[in-house]
């Protein structure tokens, strides 16, 4: 069975950092894509960042380039979300997700796989 874990998530100021990891099971998930997604409050679930199978390529949703950065350690099976400079409007659920397949997708239906996601929350 193909499992998903997030974990990281928690309260933090505006400016503060936090690293997400989300570490699969069940499956040799070296060549997947990996992508963050997020739902904040009231809104819909978007995407933040995706890696290739190898580290790259990377691609990142405006709102948080140069302030996020994904990497992955295959060895580990775990991706990860390295979140700098945190704004409240980063507050949300964020969520990991797998994919076969080489594109980096910022669309959320191609992803196969889903983690139960983690709450991130920035206070001002």
């Amino acid at each position: 069975q193909v499992q998903l874990v997030e974990s990281g998530g928690g309260l933090v100021q505006a400016g503060g950092s936090l690293r997400l990891s989300c570490a699969a099971s069940g499956r040799t998930f070296s060549t997947w894509v990996k992508g963050w997604f997020r739902q904040p409050p009231g809104k819909e679930r978007e995407f933040v960042a995706g890696i290739g199978w190898s580290g790259s390529p990377t691609a990142y949703a405006d709102s948080v380039k140069g302030r996020f950065t994904i990497s992955r350690d295959n060895t580990k099976n775990t991706v990860y979300l390295q979140m700098n400079s945190l704004e409240p409007e980063d507050t949300a659920v964020y969520y990991c997700a797998g994919k076969t397949g080489a594109r980096v997708a910022i669309n959320e239906q191609e992803y196969d796989y889903w983690g139960q996601g983690t709450q991130v929350t920035v206070s001002s």
